[in-house]
């Protein structure tokens, strides 16, 4: 009942065979499922409508921006997007890997659902094999979320997206690139790189101790506070 609409993604040949149809897909501002370096991930194109699309499937809460990935430093550029002297620093030693900044710029070309309470956009170079393929021959970034309903753990597997969202699936408003069953693993840590200090806004998994390997000033995320009930 899905077949076509979950895609294998797991060899360099299915990789190679999944990108005609998937770019086909995203041009048609549709919503993807994709295996990222820490869990699957809900994303589409860089634009408006595609990230509208994004909304609605998620039923993401107002506030709540989505990252974007990348494959290279031009695509920041591109996005009008800026690396100052400590995100350059921490991009240089971190990326391709799990640690998302979130950068200043973007005016006029960037989405506003996609901007974050701090005035920011979250960005990854992602180092994952096929989504960096897939990214370079696309030629744009790709927004990015995890697969998940509120309350739900993020998907480890394409068929925990296929059970949370068939209808979207068989519909075809959903297209799933399926990577095999991902080893747990922390997410990326998020660091604002906003201001004159970087600031981490989510621990992950690159530590602390690694980040102040690059930026000693660096300040830690707050310790976590439980609401009053």
């Amino acid at each position: 009942m899905t077949a076509g609409l979950v895609v294998p993604f797991w060899s360099a040949d299915e990789v190679e065979s999944s990108i005609p149809g998937t770019i086909a897909h995203l041009n048609a501002r549709k919503v993807l499922g994709y295996p990222t370096e820490t869990v699957y991930g809900f994303g589409g194109a860089v634009d408006k409508e595609s990230v509208q699309a994004l909304v609605d499937l998620k039923g993401r809460a107002p506030g709540k921006p989505f990252l974007v990935l990348v494959s290279g430093s031009e695509m920041i550029t591109r996005l009008g997007l800026h690396l100052g002297s400590y995100a350059a620093s921490l991009a240089a030693r971190h990326w391709p890997g799990p640690l998302t900044l979130v950068l200043p710029g973007g005016e006029h070309r960037v989405p506003p659902k996609l901007r974050g309470p701090e005035g920011g956009v979250a960005v990854r170079w992602t180092p994952h094999k096929g989504l960096l393929r897939l990214i370079n021959a696309y030629g744009q970034p790709i927004t990015s979320t995890s697969a998940n309903k509120p309350r739900v753990l993020p998907a480890t597997a394409a068929s925990e997206i296929v059970a949370q969202w068939r209808q979207e699936v068989v519909s075809g408003e959903l297209r799933v690139l399926d990577g095999g069953t991902l080893a747990h693993s922390p997410p990326s840590t998020v660091v604002d790189c906003t201001g004159p200090t970087a600031k981490i806004i989510r621990p992950g998994a690159v530590t602390l101790e690694e980040l102040r390997n690059t930026v000693p000033d660096i300040i830690d995320a707050p310790p976590f506070v439980p609401s009053p009930s």
